[in-house]
Parts: structure tokens; C-alpha cells; sequence
């Protein structure tokens, strides 16, 4: 029998708790439809709440489902007392759709080691907090995976939501066929297989769904597929990456691939020369070369810069647009309706044009560039809405002459300008203004926010570089100015904790309109 279902021999059997924590648009509510349906099937009384969360990553939902595991028809007058809500290490099976969902459910104490089997999903749905954060905000989700083999006792972890992607369905199908095949619900695979068919939605999919969670968790799973999710993107084929030394090689192979698709060739070959010209300063002291490989990595993400042409590239790619077809279910031939929402500004506009008329028109109209956000609707499912993003997408050819290309580009050099004196000096030094490259991102403000904070740093350790220093201890002090002033950087954007950690006097503040629009009278 399932460990949730034992019990004392001459005492009557417990009541079977499970508790499904998941997110807005994952099926929540239909898998707790499946388990009143299966436990009814079964005869079992059962007993269903739900409690809606907080809208952060499109809503986070609580079901809970209590089971009394022996058929009505043997209980007589007898009836189960069901609780409305899990009790803290009173729970049988907690099922989690995403790994930080999981985090919250042991957080608040509903895994016990002694009597809770754990179902969750290692993907992530990044919060609000993590997206927003200057720096990388992302939680740590190793320190949930260790908790969670800690805190329970047994657990089921692995990425749901590719394998639901994988068998065209959607993870709350994967998460009951997880949760069969754990054996901690009292049901037969072929009673939840019923309650899908009974469901009426989408059984197919769902049934395909369900057998691949059942299969994963029970040990015969097939592996997935060569490209599938989570396989590793071939190096590119190229002679300059092959001649790089090993541990060089896949970072800056990636880069060169994603600056050419952003650009062209010649930018690729850029974007080699400058990698190339820092790698041979640091070859000679040996190691794994840290200092290129950041450069390497940032110097990737920097010159292939959000835009507006990036955008409508992305927007309009082919590959996009079949992820979505892929992400919301639809099937072959079926009309989709597909709506981008933007939101250009001055700093759009002004971005793409040639520096001096950028300059022109910025001056002629900052004085009201808040006005000049608009918001547009474009149905990407139209000829017109397709074509415009086209027409956007078409203007890379002229992107070298833009404004926000000179800018930074001016940018980038000042900062590689910089790595390559400290590298002649010190290698720590220089991997510290490396990783300063992190600081740049982004567009509008943002943007402007990592280019002013960079050029404050970059300015601090001039007068460090202009006197050849070799005292071991003066570097060292001064890669870790570097660093305390790059993670003030990420701190706040008000840039208050930089000016601090620099000894420069605190900027001013912000100033942001407030509108106040008029209600209009109810008719």
C-alpha cells in the first residue's frame, strides 16, 4: 500500500492530504478537478479549496485536497472531518509547478521528512524582484533542490514544463502523472486516466502529458531527443575560433555568433579583434584566462544592444513565431491572433538617428519627451502589422551611422581601452573592469543609467593607471575599489551608493512629472 494510506492495524486509515501549488495559466484548478474526479471514481469522499495569491508571475494559486482513502459505501453513517486548509507537516504530497513555488511551500513549513512526498518542477518563472534587479537578481534554485532533499521525505524533481513542452501539452498533465507514479496518491494510473478522459479537455494531449510525468518519475522515461530542450547550441564552425585556446573557445564562439546575426560579418570580425587584442595580453600569464572570457562574454551582450531594429528583428523571426504557436497550443493551420504591445519614445526615435541630428532634435524636444511615449497596439497577424515591424527590422543596414551606435561604441572602446592597461599591470585589476561590462544594458534610461555608472568608474581608475604602479598591495587595493564600486553600481539606481563608494558628491534627484487626469463625469 502507499506510504500515505498505512495505517495502524484495527485503525481506521488517514486522511490523504495534497496540497498543488501553481501559477496562473498551468491548469492548476483542472488538476484538482482530476483528483475529486479520480477519488468520486474511486468512491473515496473528498473534499477541494482553493486560495488565490498574489498576481506576481501571472498569479500563484493554492488547491488543497483532502481524501479519506475507503469507499462511502463501507463508511455507513459514518463521514470523514475534512479541514479546509493544510496544517504545517500535515501534508502527504505537495506538488509544485515551479521550483521557487516549491521554496515557498517548504518555507512555510508544509514538507515534513517523516511523512511528505515532493513533486515539483525545476524550471523557473522569474519574479517581478528578480527581473527588475540591476544586477542578476535570480534566486539561487540549487539552495530549494538541497532543501528540498533535505525536507522531505521523498522528492520528485525535474523540468516539468520541458517535458510538457515536449509532448505538446500543458505541466499541470505532467505534474498528475508525477504525482501517479509516486504512489503517493491512492489512485490507479488507470482511474487518473479515466479522470482525464472524463475531463473532455484536450485528452489526447493531456493523456500523452500524463504517461511522460508517470513514466519520468517510475524510471522509463525515454531520453529526450538530440536539440531538444536543455541541449547545449553547436560551437560555431569558424578558423579564428578554432586557433582560440580551449577555455576560450565556446564563450567567444557564441559571441561571434550572436554579434553577426545582430549585425553582419563585419561586425563579427570586430567583435574578434577586440577579444583577440585582450587575449594577447593575458596569454603570458597562463591559467584559464579569466580576464578574456568576461571580456568576451560582456563585450558580446554589449555590442549586440537592444534597439529598436532588434526588436522587430526578433519579433518577426520565424523560430519566434512558432515558439508562441508551440506556447499557447496551437495547431497546425489554426488562425492565431497575435498582438505586440510598444511603447517608442523620443529616445527611440533620436536613438536611430545620424549624432548631430539625434542631438538637434533631443535639445528641440526634451522639454517635453515625456508626452511623446506612445502606446501602440500591432497585430503582428496582419500584413500591415507584420509589415511595419518588417520595415523597422530593415533599417539595420543603417544602424552604423546611428547615434546609439557611435555612443556605444565609444563606450565599448573606452571600457576595453582601460582592460588592456590593467591586464599590463595587474590581471585582478583587469578582471574587475572586465566584469564592469555587466554594468551597461538595456535602453532609455537604463541605459544611460550603466553608461554613466561605467564612465564613473572608468574615470575613478585613471589616475590608478596613469602611474605605473607596482606595488602588489596598490593593485590589489585598488581591484577591490573596482569591485566595491561596480557592486555599489547594481545596488541602487539613484546611483547614491556609487557616488559613496567613490567619494564623489550624491546626484541629485530624479525628477518624474506627476499627471493628474481629470475623471470624467459618469453619464
Amino acid at each position: 500500500m502507499s506510504g500515505t494510506t498505512t495505517h495502524t492495524e484495527g485503525a481506521p486509515p488517514r486522511i490523504v492530504t495534497v496540497l498543488v501549488a501553481a501559477m496562473g495559466g498551468e491548469g492548476g484548478g483542472v488538476l484538482a478537478d482530476w483528483l475529486i474526479s479520480a477519488a468520486s471514481a474511486c468512491g473515496f469522499p473528498v473534499q477541494s479549496t482553493s486560495v488565490p495569491g498574489v498576481a506576481q508571475r501571472t498569479g500563484a494559486t493554492n488547491y488543497y485536497i483532502e481524501i479519506y482513502p475507503v469507499p462511502a459505501a463501507r463508511l455507513g453513517s459514518v463521514r470523514p472531518v475534512f479541514s479546509l486548509t493544510p496544517n504545517p507537516g500535515d501534508v502527504d504530497i505537495v506538488a509544485a509547478s515551479e521550483l521557487v513555488e516549491a521554496g515557498r511551500m517548504l518555507q512555510g513549513g508544509f514538507v515534513h521528512p517523516q511523512r511528505t512526498t515532493l513533486v515539483a518542477s525545476t524550471h523557473r518563472e522569474y519574479a517581478v524582484v528578480e527581473k527588475s534587479a540591476m544586477g542578476d537578481g535570480r534566486y539561487d534554485g540549487q539552495r530549494v533542490i538541497d532543501a528540498a532533499t533535505t525536507l522531505a521525505q521523498r522528492s520528485f524533481l525535474f523540468d516539468m514544463r520541458a517535458l510538457a513542452w515536449r509532448n505538446g501539452t500543458v505541466i499541470n498533465t505532467v505534474m498528475f502523472g508525477a504525482m501517479a507514479g509516486s504512489g503517493a496518491i491512492p489512485f490507479s494510473r488507470e482511474t487518473c486516466e479515466q479522470a482525464i478522459r472524463a475531463s473532455g479537455k484536450a485528452v489526447e494531449a493531456s493523456l500523452k502529458g500524463f504517461a511522460a510525468g508517470f513514466d519520468h518519475v517510475t524510471g522509463v522515461a525515454v531520453a529526450a531527443p538530440a536539440g531538444g530542450a536543455g541541449a547545449r547550441p553547436a560551437v560555431p564552425d569558424h578558423a579564428r575560433i578554432a586557433a582560440l585556446p580551449e577555455p576560450l573557445r565556446a564563450l567567444a564562439g557564441h559571441g561571434l555568433q550572436q554579434v553577426s546575426d545582430y549585425q553582419d560579418a563585419r561586425y563579427g570580425e570586430l567583435y574578434m579583434q577586440r577579444v583577440e587584442s585582450v587575449l594577447a595580453l593575458e596569454q603570458p600569464f597562463g591559467g584559464d584566462l579569466p580576464v578574456t572570457r568576461e571580456t568576451a562574454r560582456y563585450l558580446a551582450l554589449w555590442m549586440s544592444y537592444e534597439d529598436v531594429i532588434r526588436v522587430a528583428d526578433l519579433k518577426t523571426r520565424e523560430e519566434r513565431l512558432q515558439r508562441v504557436r508551440d506556447e499557447v497550443g496551437a495547431r497546425s493551420g489554426e488562425p492565431l491572433r497575435l498582438t505586440e504591445y510598444l511603447k517608442p519614445g523620443l529616445d527611440e526615435v533620436c536613438s536611430l538617428l545620424p549624432p548631430g541630428a539625434s542631438a538637434w532634435l533631443r535639445k528641440r524636444l526634451a522639454h517635453k519627451a515625456h508626452r511623446l511615449n506612445v502606446g501602440l497596439h500591432m497585430r503582428t497577424d496582419t500584413v500591415w502589422g507584420f509589415a511595419m515591424l518588417c520595415a523597422l527590422r530593415s533599417l539595420r543596414v543603417i544602424r552604423r551611422s546611428s547615434a546609439r551606435y557611435a555612443a556605444e561604441q565609444e563606450m565599448i572602446k573606452r571600457w576595453l581601452d582601460t582592460v588592456r592597461r590593467a591586464l599590463a599591470m595587474s590581471p585582478r585589476l583587469a578582471y574587475e573592469i572586465a566584469l564592469c561590462g555587466n554594468l551597461v544594458k538595456g535602453y532609455g534610461e537604463t541605459s544611460e543609467r550603466g553608461h554613466r555608472n561605467l564612465g564613473a568608474v572608468l574615470d575613478d581608475m585613471q589616475a590608478a593607471l596613469a602611474t605605473p604602479v607596482r606595488d602588489a598591495d596598490a593593485l590589489e587595493q585598488a581591484a577591490a575599489r573596482v569591485r566595491a564600486a561596480r557592486e555599489a553600481a547594481l545596488a541602487d539606481p539613484e546611483g547614491r551608493t556609487l557616488a559613496r563608494a567613490l567619494g564623489l558628491p550624491a546626484p541629485a534627484p530624479r525628477v518624474h512629472p506627476i499627471h493628474i487626469v481629470r475623471r470624467k463625469p459618469a453619464r
